[in-house]
């Protein structure tokens, strides 16, 4: 029988992420799992040109975002109903595809649980999907969540029954 020990929950602070959240520690908590929350700040597209380059304050822009991020996530281990020990936390800057494999590969995951964003056809197309990228490469089982029918509902519940 296949045991789960570390769940990664990739987020980006999304409903469907909060929602993946709920299952990720319902899960830990019935195998005695650990989990693991990353976020990764995404490296901009956008980049000032001249003049206005020198000016724009590019890396303490990132740090600030990653020290907000960061902070996030330690609220979010603190939310969850499990034991300090057994959340970690990590905040990265890169590529989220790229980042979420890395963790797998490099942090010892056994599954990864993860929102994904109901997009219509032309978006998906046009933008693609971290959650459908991780689950065609990543070498563990990836539960993807879309999220909970009532946005209304706490981000923690005590079953997954209550959940759906």
């Amino acid at each position: 029988m296949m045991t789960i020990q570390r769940i990664l929950v990739p987020t980006d602070f999304s409903q469907p992420a909060d929602a993946a959240l709920i299952y990720a520690e319902e899960l830990a908590e019935k195998f005695g799992a650990r989990l693991q929350l990353l976020h990764v700040v995404a490296l901009p597209t956008f980049y000032p040109m001249g003049a206005e380059a020198a000016a724009f304050p590019m890396a303490e822009l990132m740090t600030e975002t990653e020290q907000a991020a960061q902070n996030t996530l330690e609220e979010l281990a603190r939310g969850t109903g499990l034991p300090a020990d057994r959340v970690s936390v990590r905040t990265t800057v890169g590529t989220p595809v790229s980042e979420i494999l890395d963790a797998i590969a490099n942090d010892g995951i056994d599954l990864v649980v993860m929102g994904t964003h109901g997009r219509g056809v032309v978006e998906h197309v046009l933008l693609g999907s971290v959650a459908e990228r991780v689950v065609r490469r990543s070498p563990v089982p990836v539960l993807t969540v879309h999220g909970l029918p009532d946005t209304n509902k706490p981000k923690t519940v005590t079953s997954l029954e209550t959940a759906k």
